[in-house]
């Protein structure tokens, strides 16, 4: 009897672990196969993986007795409940790492309407077919009560993050305006309904408001401990480029412990675990060792099985009945009228376009995750649903989101112009340039060209309020022939041990100067590799930036400067993908020379030395110097940064005049400047409105100087730099795009590194000395109105 009792004991552990071990795989699998024939229809990842959860569930091959008698275990409700917890806590804490907070609180009112404008309408048709759903699907013992009526509600009205970003990650429309949207009005949904559900169970109970408390007592020290772990870590082994798998199952044994914790206390734990991931140091090794293995993990492995696992509930048996199928008909249509017209009702109030508004609308209205929390496990203890009702309210989850998945690629299809990346140069940039955040790509080849480029990213940010958004790309050439049979994936995983191939130990390096850079200025850098051969390497660029949007990206020179002041050249490789960025970037490009090594004003020192950094920007005229002029407006309002803009005209035609202007900054009125400026009524039209606006906007509130060179030809061109080379400890200049100016048309003779330009190649000649490095500006080719200038 003992052997029979043990047999069946190890029989029942074994089996639904065994069932879900297969049903796994199978979903992994036949997910796989619908997404490449979906792929090619345009159709996202988690449709295809919802597919195939119907396609090995009640609805398609467990209909064969063996297959549902080997997946439907008597006890493999509780280990699928359990493996979805397990989901849950890891994809809601790595979607509060990803959390981009700060584009929610810059834009929360507009998010916060959209989110509860479309939320309130469907709530409210929520509310009046709660009593629908009592009369046809609940129990009839049940009794309809206030609980039942807002589990209605918040079922009808919610939006599920998790398959929203999902989708806008799988369709490339994150990093748009109305991506972004999109996915902070759903977390906002998703955090909004958890938060009411929780509060309606605390309600019901009359320990709940204690254990509650408790809760809330226990997440404050593991907000604590996960804050002062993460420093500790970042600190140790600094020789490391990540952490160690023990550190990791650490701080994931910490966050499974008090998710459980709060469980067992009848809440729900996914506002916790977002909390912590939200709240969780973003800067340091911890940090992005986190995102590197939790990103790869939940995005091929965890989301899948977790959006196949619904789809395999899904239970076509139901739809025998006519009065079942007009249920889920009436269901899945008022729910999705509701939330669209909810959606363009206050789009329409905020003055959102229509074609936005329905965008928005068919987003907001994917469901598939805590919905099935609202009609599950959680809400037992509030309502009594029948095996038909729960069955019917799972399919209209998933119909919703089969639904609107593909009306969503669709519209993408349909309106490019939503998700094209427009903002290419900060020409188009309005007056007050801390209003728009700024995107931006900056390279590395090296630790060499760190330093350089993270002053410009400083700089170039402005203010403290302005709002940027930095990602640095490590670029590592990927030599034709190596020396292992390993694959890429492997040994970038051995490259988490230390390995010094792809990377080596530069990237010990980098990662040291960016953290020592955040915690400096508090500018949080995004760091990522590209890897690839040297004849694909500025397609990995340009492909980033048109996927981050980036609006500017910055490269560094492949010239070095030597303890003599001498320029030297680096690899010819970085000079050759330097040049075919270039020609082929998607926005505008800054080139950054780093010169004035020796010098006191040496500008890769904006952060050692605590002194102001004189900045000149030279203008010949053309959009390639418009653009650095509009480059120079961020600029100049770095509190360390006093910055000159120098103008070069022919001497014939210039009608100089002395003008008399109060400085304004800090509140210094006392303080007075003398200028030369121009008439304006010479040169290029297109030139003197835009330094005529330039003028009035910084040059005249006495934010940033202005000079007037007159000269020539090169010849005095090149005096007059000579004369302005020690006066400032960084450069920006135009690329080109003046056409054939006289006054620089002679410095072409010797010209050297065409990609400079004719200007920022003599400025980075050795045997041109100056202190100061130079930022070449090149705008975005692309735009008709520059070509039309040129």
């Amino acid at each position: 009897m003992e052997a029979t009792h043990k047999f069946v004991c190890q029989d029942d552990l074994v089996n639904p672990l065994s069932s879900m071990g297969m049903q796994v795989a199978c979903i992994l699998v036949i997910s796989h196969f619908f997404h490449i024939l979906l792929k090619a229809l345009g159709q996202p990842g988690p449709i295809a993986q919802i597919l195939a959860g119907m396609v090995l569930g009640p609805s398609g091959l467990s209909n064969i007795t063996e297959i549902k008698e080997f997946f439907f275990q008597a006890s493999a409700a509780e280990y699928y409940e359990m493996f979805g917890f397990f989901c849950r806590i890891l994809f809601m804490f790595l979607f509060g790492l990803e959390m981009d907070f700060a584009y929610v609180r810059r834009n929360l009112r507009v998010v916060c309407i959209v989110a509860y404008g479309g939320a309130f309408a469907a709530s409210l048709f929520g509310l009046t077919a709660s009593f629908f759903i009592y009369k046809h699907l609940l129990a009839e013992n049940a009794k309809l009560n206030a609980s039942f009526v807002f589990c209605t509600m918040l079922f009808v009205s919610y939006t599920s993050s998790p398959v929203v970003n999902r989708l806008a990650a799988e369709l490339r429309f994150a990093t748009s305006d109305i991506g972004r949207l999109a996915t902070s009005s759903a977390m906002v949904i998703e955090l909004t309904c958890l938060l009411v559900f929780n509060l309606i169970i605390a309600f019901t109970r009359l320990t709940a408001l204690r254990d509650g408390f408790f809760i809330l007592l226990g997440l404050v020290p593991i907000l604590f401990a996960f804050k002062y772990l993460a420093v500790w870590l970042n600190k140790r082994n600094r020789k490391q480029k990540y952490l160690r798998n023990p550190e990791v199952l650490l701080i994931l044994s910490i966050l499974i412990v008090g998710s459980m914790l709060i469980e067992m206390a009848m809440f729900n734990s996914v506002i916790a675990c977002f909390v912590a991931g939200l709240a969780f140091p973003k800067e340091g090794k911890t940090a992005r060792t986190l995102l590197h293995k939790l990103t790869y993990s939940v995005h091929n492995f965890v989301l899948p099985v977790y959006f196949g696992y619904i789809g395999f509930q899904f239970d076509a048996s139901h739809l025998k009945s006519l009065t079942n199928i007009l249920i889920i008909v009436i269901l899945v249509l008022l729910s999705l009228g509701s939330k669209i017209s909810g959606t363009l009702a206050v789009c329409h109030f905020l003055k959102i376009p229509l074609n936005e508004g329905v965008f928005l609308g068919f987003v907001l209205n994917l469901k598939g995750h805590a919905d099935l929390l609202f009609v599950g496990s959680a809400s037992k203890a509030l309502i009594t649903w029948n095996p038909a009702a729960y069955n019917l309210l799972l399919m209209t989850i998933v119909i919703n989101t089969v639904i609107s998945g593909p009306v969503v690629a669709l519209l993408m299809r349909r309106e490019e112009k939503l998700f094209t990346h427009t903002h290419t140069s900060l020409g188009f940039e309005p007056e007050n340039p801390d209003q728009n955040e700024l995107r931006l790509l900056a390279c590395v080849y090296g630790p060499r060209h760190i330093s350089a480029i993270l002053s410009v990213i400083a700089t170039i940010r402005g203010t403290q309020t302005a709002s940027i958004m930095p990602y640095m790309a490590h670029l590592i050439e990927l030599n034709q022939k190596r020396r292992t049979n390993v694959s890429y994936h492997e040994l970038e995983a051995e490259e988490m041990s230390d390995e010094e191939d792809y990377g080596g130990n530069d990237v010990l390096e980098i990662h040291a100067a960016v953290d020592a850079f955040t915690a400096e200025t508090q500018i949080l850098i995004n760091l990522n590799k590209a890897v690839s051969t040297l004849s694909n390497l500025h397609e990995e660029v340009c492909n980033a930036a048109e996927d981050l949007r980036a609006t500017i990206i910055l490269l560094p020179f492949h010239k070095h400067q030597r303890i003599d002041g001498k320029m030297e050249s680096g690899k010819d490789a970085i000079r050759t993908t330097n040049q075919k960025i270039l020609r082929h970037a998607p926005s505008s490009v800054g080139m950054i020379v780093e010169k004035g090594l020796a010098g006191a004003l040496g500008f890769s020192q904006l952060f050692t030395v605590d002194i102001m950094q004189h900045v000149a920007t030279l203008f010949f005229g053309g959009p390639d110097d418009r653009e650095a002029i509009a480059w120079s407006t961020r600029i100049a309002n770095h509190p360390r940064v006093n910055l000159t803009v120098v103008r070069f005209l022919p001497t014939e035609s210039s009608n100089t005049r002395n003008m008399k202007v109060e400085n304004e900054m800090g509140g210094n009125s006392d303080i007075e400047v003398y200028m030369a400026l121009s008439s304006l009524e010479t040169g290029n039209d297109i030139d003197n409105a835009f330094l005529n606006d330039f003028y009035n906007g910084y040059v005249a509130s006495g934010k940033v100087g202005y000079v007037e060179k007159q000269v020539n030809n090169g010849a005095e061109t090149v005096a007059a730099l000579r004369d302005i080379g020690d006066l400032y400890s960084l450069f920006i200049v135009g690329k080109g795009g003046r056409g054939h100016s006289p006054l620089t048309t002679e410095l072409s003779d010797w010209e050297e590194c065409p990609e400079l330009g004719t200007v920022g190649d003599l400025l980075a000649s050795s045997d041109f000395n100056i202190n100061g490095s130079i930022l070449v500006v090149q705008q975005h080719r692309n735009s008709k109105k520059e070509l039309v200038d040129d």
